[in-house]
């Protein structure tokens, strides 16, 4: 029988403390030990109940929740799921709860809250379940210095039509920027797929393109891929690599979510896997469930390159851990030697597919 997930709920509004208590009571592996309205009270149970998982709302009085978030990583690292708004600045304000160690995030609706939060009760109830079998990696303070980019090897990519396809979810955002912030600005174009919903997905790029020497957007349907830029799927859209002419253009679809997801890692590999082919340098990073496993598969049966971010340095061997058991993987390595191995692949010759 699986261990019964204790978690403690921080939320200064008592409609959202009772509404969350609800959804994670009803399911049987998951006790709420305690409800906070403030991160004070919150410090003196988490003392008491020494829970598994905590929600933390963003947005709360006395001291807010970044900051609450940042100091609990520092003194007591634990799996913490933050509950933000569905606003541009509750996107922002979630991404950076992200880079200080948060594992996952859900998002409150705008309106009808009880309803709204109701309809996402079985992802809350993943999301939560996820966290407490996640590996908490609270981030050095004071911060270290970001990696310094590697090497440009000049025109050795570019007239290879390389291409880069990396998939990702839970503790993808930070990872994601790990590889992206190693890139030189004329490292081949690269498409990316993260779990992330339709109002995060713009922020999250602005932060990437920020971190990185390449170009980072969120990808626009019909948009030409180039080297020295990323492209990130939206929210919502499942995004596809095609061939047009001697080019490869973005394709935004609205097909009906795969593996639970839209944008679905798969779906984005199965594209490149049949329209750049051998060309293709794939990678999982880390997420939870399946998503992006067959796709890869596909990817290196037709010549592609691929790797996934080993066990150790995820923070959930979910989606890397079912491509790597499917036989999808040519390399297992930890996070810091990804960005590495796919400039590597990249400037070596393609394999016959």
């Amino acid at each position: 029988m699986a261990k019964t997930v204790k978690v403690l709920i921080v939320d200064d509004s008592a409609l959202m403390r009772q509404l969350l208590t609800e959804i994670l009571s009803a399911d049987r592996e998951i006790a709420v030990v305690g409800a906070a309205p403030d991160p004070y009270i919150a410090r003196d149970l988490i003392k008491s109940l020494s829970p598994d998982v905590l929600t933390l709302d963003v947005e709360m009085p006395k001291m807010d929740g970044l900051t609450f978030l940042e100091n609990l990583m520092r003194l007591r690292p634990m799996p913490v799921v933050m509950v933000s708004s569905l606003t541009e600045k509750g996107a922002e304000v979630t991404l950076q709860a992200m880079e200080l160690g948060a594992i996952d995030f859900v998002t409150k609706p705008k309106i009808d809250l009880s309803a709204g939060m109701r309809s996402y009760s079985a992802d809350l109830i993943t999301k939560v379940k996820g966290a407490a079998r996640a590996q908490v990696r609270a981030p050095a303070f004071p911060k270290a210095p970001p990696k310094g980019v590697l090497a440009s090897i000049g025109n050795r990519y570019r007239t290879t039509e390389r291409l880069i396809a990396i998939g990702a979810s839970t503790g993808g955002t930070e990872a994601i920027r790990e590889v992206l912030e190693r890139m030189p600005a004329d490292a081949p174009a690269i498409v990316i797929t993260q779990h992330i919903p339709a109002l995060f997905s713009g922020p999250f790029a602005a932060r990437m393109d920020r971190s990185s020497a390449m170009s980072v957007c969120e990808a626009k349907d019909g948009q030409q891929i180039v080297p020295g830029h990323a492209y990130i799927a939206p929210g919502n859209r499942h995004l596809e690599v095609r061939r047009d002419g001697a080019r490869y253009i973005c394709k935004l679809t609205d097909a009906p979510p795969e593996n639970r997801h839209r944008p679905s890692v798969d779906v984005l590999f199965k594209s490149v896997a049949q329209h750049a082919g051998a060309n293709a340098v794939g990678a999982i990073l880390t997420g939870m469930g399946d998503d992006g496993a067959r796709g890869l598969l596909e990817m290196r049966k037709v010549g592609a390159s691929t790797v996934v971010q080993d066990e150790a340095s995820s923070v959930v061997w979910g989606m890397p851990g079912a491509a790597f058991k499917l036989g999808a993987a040519d390399r297992v390595l930890p996070l810091d030697a990804i960005a590495t191995e796919l400039l590597r692949q990249c400037s070596t010759e393609r394999r016959a597919a």
